[in-house]
């Protein structure tokens, strides 16, 4: 198994123990370490997301587990607001925290809007299969 095999496979494994981010319970905690991964547990991230609430959560969470890598798991979600891609760019840019940013299993149309937008250039694509998913 490759290195980026091991990582996907250990990210997967992962997905079950997962917690809040913050109160309102919408972002979640997959696993944490050098490859942190979060995700939204398949439903739709709304459009009043709260960007800047969760940009400092997350940064926080980065940089306390010193991790160089975040993915974000969009298993199931077809569609992200303006504002969350905003947070997807702004993380690649953290001071004196530089990171990797990963999507995990994007849907057809968010796809298409990393590629309108050409953050496909700045933001890895994966796909990973999550246990328990079809």
């Amino acid at each position: 198994m490759t290195n980026e095999n091991a990582e996907d496979h250990l990210a997967a494994e992962d997905f079950a123990q997962q917690y809040a981010l913050t109160e309102d319970g919408l972002l979640k905690v997959y696993s944490v370490g050098p490859v942190t991964v979060l995700g939204f547990s398949g439903k739709d991230v709304p459009s009043e997301f709260n960007v800047a609430h969760y940009r400092a959560a997350i940064s926080d969470l980065l940089k306390i587990n010193n991790s160089s890598v975040v993915a974000f798991d969009l298993t199931g979600v077809r569609l992200v607001p303006s504002g969350m891609l905003g947070l997807l760019v702004s993380l690649t840019r953290i001071p004196s925290h530089p990171l990797t940013v990963q999507i995990f299993n994007p849907s057809a149309d968010i796809r298409e809007v990393l590629a309108i937008t050409k953050l496909n250039r700045m933001i890895e694509i994966r796909e990973v299969h999550v246990e328990g998913s079809p």
